[in-house]
């Protein structure tokens, strides 16, 4: 194993969508036919989300996501349309859907041999993570993942908090490497380092600052 290049730097949690994979190109066809097969099987009509509604919700927890595309369904009925959604898209990625980015496999091998911990920190439940994760071939890389769990973790903000707790860490060692406004958040809350991956799904504007940007993820070599 070889020494990593920033001492002070423990480890390194991963966002997942829009940092090492992309669902873009399979998440509006599995949403609407989740709610299609709702709407045939209830006979509740529920307006179809576009797909800049869907998108914008990508990064956001699960609760919000379907709150905000279903609004006119009670908790339970968004719960049932969003467990069809998570399995139609573990369903699609083991088959070869979405797109991982460039360089996943390399990048987290790389960053393991360089004694990193590497975890993830992701608004995404735990079977789309590890197959995700799994299907790039990189899981076995990964300490054991801390998930929202609806009831002691809520946000991306306590996974990172979980993990400073777990592993004893001071905050100033951990980088969260992400896309997202959530993910700036989560990191900043926790007083930790945030890597921007400026080709993920950010709005213009929606990162307020970083401590590293990076413009694609084997970028991360150059760094750590």
């Amino acid at each position: 194993m070889q020494e990593n290049r920033l001492g002070e730097i423990r480890m390194i949690a991963f966002d997942v969508d829009g940092t090492l994979f992309s669902s873009e190109s399979i998440i509006f066809k599995t949403y609407v036919q989740a709610i299609e097969e709702f709407a045939s099987r209830t006979g509740k009509i529920t307006n179809l989300p576009s797909h800049e509604q869907i998108m914008n919700e990508i990064g956001k927890p699960v609760k919000t996501i379907f709150q905000n595309l279903l609004p006119e369904l009670p908790s339970a009925e968004q719960d049932l349309v969003s467990s069809r959604v998570l399995e139609l898209l573990c369903d699609s990625i083991r088959n070869g859907g979405g797109d991982f980015y460039a360089g996943v496999g390399s990048t987290i091998h790389y960053l393991k041999e360089k004694g990193y911990t590497i975890t993830c920190a992701s608004n995404g439940r735990r079977a789309y993570v590890e197959t995700v994760l799994e299907t790039a071939g990189v899981l076995q890389y990964f300490d054991p993942i801390v998930v929202i769990n609806g009831e002691t973790i809520h946000t991306k903000g306590q996974i990172i908090a979980e993990y400073i707790r777990k592993y004893n860490l001071e905050p100033s060692s951990i980088v969260l490497v992400g896309d997202r406004h959530s993910d700036w958040e989560a990191a900043r809350e926790n007083l930790c380092k945030f890597g921007y991956c400026s080709y993920g799904h950010a709005n213009p504007g929606e990162i307020p600052d970083f401590d590293w940007e990076f413009a694609d993820l084997t970028k991360l070599k150059d760094i750590f």
